[in-house]
């Protein structure tokens, strides 16, 4: 049996990544480590919370002792690493805890792996010839585009807020500990996920809550800044495709060549509600959205080419965003209507 260790495990994608993953590999063991901060929680992963080859550890990869105790227990063979501070917001008011967490805790990760498979320079260990570290990151490293153009593997970093420069410093320690140590490494770069199990403080999440709750439905400016919309599970597909043949030292850019503007999504969200949902009083949820004050520094658009990943491994989203969002929203339904009890956690 291999033990791979599994990063964030707890969080929006790592979840939905872990119960994939499980179901793919029956020769593989997850160590799942997560911090459990706002951004993670155990009932993202009720479903394996028995499974005999998921063991569960609350811990923070800034806890470098930890890493190295978990990779002498469990004699660790490969690394998903997903656990990050990622929330833009926070990463403009509070930008420290996103230092330590993408930049600390990533080298941590990574140094300890090296010292534990490889015996030098190039040279692993003859147990672990075949171990992998797996970086999974972001487009917004990548920086904002204009109208037209999209965000290539090859494209030059220009990153625009706290949290996309603190992912930008992780992906650049990642890939020298390929060049300097010859470590077995792949990157993802993935645009933005929605799905199931998404922290309720992100955008979709929020649009649906505060519909159905009778509040604003909060848009920045004017609702123009555009994203590349992927399906979380394909999300997940994707970097197993990467961690299994990716080759080494190798990025691949995940999207779901999906583009919509802001305040597309909240207004299809909300005909989806008009007719899953309605309102008691007979009026459209769209009534309830309401301009805010932009966000400092937001990136205009994001969009990225997928074509790599594509051709060389196979790639191929089953979601297009129209079928993607209903999945989402009945999903949501469920947590915030059905279960009352976790309504608004």
């Amino acid at each position: 049996m291999r033990h791979i260790l599994v990063t964030g495990g707890a969080g929006f994608i790592g979840s939905n990544f872990v119960i994939y993953y499980l179901a793919e590999n029956p020769d593989v063991t997850i160590i799942n480590l997560d911090a459990l901060t706002y951004a993670g929680s155990k009932k993202n992963i009720k479903e394996v919370a028995n499974h005999p080859r998921h063991i569960f550890v609350k811990g923070n990869i800034c806890n470098r002792t930890l890493i190295e105790d978990l990779f002498y227990e469990y004699d660790i063979k490969g690394i998903i690493h997903f656990a990050a501070e990622s929330h833009v917001d926070n990463s403009i008011t509070n930008p420290d805890a996103f230092m330590r967490t993408n930049i600390l805790g990533t080298f941590n990760l990574i140094d300890v792996a090296k010292k534990f498979w490889m015996a030098a320079p190039g040279i692993y260990k003859e147990a672990y010839k075949d171990c992998r570290f797996h970086h999974v990151s972001t487009d917004e490293v990548y920086g904002t585009l204009g109208e037209e153009g999209l965000f290539h593997e090859t494209t030059p970093y220009a990153p625009n807020s706290p949290y996309s420069a603190s992912k930008a410093s992780s992906d650049f320690i990642v890939r020298s500990y390929h060049h300097t140590f010859g470590m077995n490494i792949v990157t993802t770069n993935c645009s933005n996920n929605y799905g199931p199990k998404q922290h309720n403080e992100k955008l979709i999440p929020v649009i649906i809550r505060k519909a159905i709750s009778g509040e604003q439905i909060p848009i920045y400016g004017n609702g123009t800044n555009v994203r590349d919309w992927l399906y979380v599970l394909d999300h997940c597909k994707g970097i197993a495709l990467a961690y299994k043949n990716g080759r080494s030292g190798e990025t691949y850019n995940i999207g779901g060549r999906n583009e919509r503007t802001n305040l597309y999504i909240a207004q299809r969200i909300c005909e989806i509600l008009d007719e899953k949902y309605p309102r008691n009083d007979g009026k459209k949820y769209a009534e309830q959205i309401a301009y805010v004050k932009d966000r400092a520094g937001h990136d205009f658009r994001y969009a990225i080419d997928a074509t790599k990943l594509e051709n060389e491994l196979g790639w191929k989203a089953d979601e297009n965003f129209e079928t993607g969002i209903m999945i989402t929203v009945d999903w949501y339904l469920q947590k915030f209507v059905n279960n009352k009890s976790n309504a608004l956690i």
